[in-house]
C-alpha cells in the first residue's frame, strides 16, 4: 500500500466533502429525526465509491492519451476550488444558513416511508453536478497525477474518508443538532472549511 498516496487522496476527499451543501445537509436532518439512517448511509457511501473509482479510473485513462487536457482540466478544478473555499469564507464572515428543525433529546424518531426517503437520496446524489466536480474533476484528475502504483490507494483513501463521513454524519447528527442552532458554530465550520479548501488548492499546483 502506497500510504503517501493514501494520504493524498484522504486529504483531498476530506477538504470536499465536509461541506453543509444538497446531500449533505439532508442527510444530518435525517439523522436529527433518525429516519433511514442506515440507509442512506450505505446508500451515499456506495455512490461516492461508484464515482470515486469512476473519477480515478477514467482520468488515468484520459491522461494516458490526453494528458495536457487533464493538465488543463485540473487547473479548471482548482478555480473551483478556489472560488468554493472563498465562498465559504465568506459565509464565515456572514452567515446565512437556515435552522435545522432538530427534533427533540428523547422524540422518537420520525416515521417516513423509506421509497421516497432512498429516491430523494438518490436525486441529491446523483443528479448533484457538485458531485461530478468533486468526483471525476477534482479527484479523479488529481489521482490520474500519482504514479500508476498509487492511484488504488488514492482512492482508497478518498473512500475511507467518504465512508467515515457518512457514519459519523448520519449517526452523529442528533448529537450535533444543538450545536448548529447557533450562527457561530456556522462561523466556525465554514471558516475551516473554507481554509482546508484553499489550503488543498494551493497544494495541488505542483
Amino acid at each position: 500500500m502506497d500510504w503517501l498516496a493514501f494520504s493524498h487522496g484522504a486529504a483531498l476527499c476530506a477538504s470536499l466533502i465536509v461541506t453543509i451543501g444538497a446531500q449533505n445537509a439532508f442527510v444530518l436532518r435525517q439523522g436529527i429525526m433518525r429516519s433511514h439512517v442506515g440507509k442512506i448511509v450505505v446508500l451515499c457511501t456506495l455512490s461516492d465509491f461508484i464515482l470515486i473509482a469512476l473519477g480515478v479510473g477514467g482520468a488515468s485513462a484520459l491522461v494516458e492519451r490526453y494528458p495536457a487536457f487533464v493538465h488543463a482540466m485540473l487547473y479548471v478544478g482548482l478555480a473551483y476550488l478556489v472560488w468554493f473555499g472563498i465562498g465559504a469564507l465568506r459565509r464565515a464572515v456572514k452567515p446565512g444558513h437556515a435552522v435545522l428543525d432538530a427534533a427533540g433529546g428523547d422524540a422518537a424518531p420520525v416515521r417516513q416511508r423509506a421509497l421516497p426517503v432512498l429516491l430523494m437520496t438518490l436525486a441529491l446524489t446523483w443528479l448533484n453536478p457538485h458531485v461530478y466536480l468533486d468526483t471525476f474533476l477534482l479527484i479523479g484528475t488529481a489521482g490520474a497525477r500519482e504514479a500508476q502504483s498509487g492511484r488504488m490507494a488514492f482512492a482508497l483513501g478518498a473512500m475511507a474518508v467518504s465512508a467515515v463521513w457518512f457514519v459519523l454524519l448520519g449517526y452523529g447528527a442528533r448529537a450535533l443538532a444543538p450545536v448548529f442552532r447557533r450562527a457561530a458554530a456556522w462561523r466556525v465550520l465554514d471558516g475551516a472549511i473554507g481554509g482546508m479548501v484553499l489550503l488543498i488548492a494551493v497544494t495541488q499546483l505542483r
